[in-house]
């Protein structure tokens, strides 16, 4: 039993880091440079970084939700 909690964090820790990559990844094809003020490249990269986050735990929560619930269903027909 406690092996299968070591292993959910495992699973969920590596698609909180595999998803905001993605995002990260994803977000460079979006021009915010037009939207924010000349001369604030700190700010920028860290509003970046924070959507990256916000983003990617977002879909890694749903997919760990939609992971969860399909391990559950079975029990329904017990």
């Amino acid at each position: 039993m406690m092996a299968n909690f070591g292993q959910d964090a495992l699973v969920s820790i590596l698609s909180h880091i595999i998803f905001i990559g993605l995002s990260f990844w994803a977000l460079q094809a979006v021009r915010l440079d037009q939207l924010l003020k000349a001369n604030h490249v700190f700010q920028a990269r860290l509003l970046f970084v924070l959507l990256s986050i916000a983003i990617g735990s977002a879909v890694s929560n749903f997919f760990l939700d939609y992971f969860l619930w399909s391990r559950q269903l079975p029990l329904l027909f017990q």
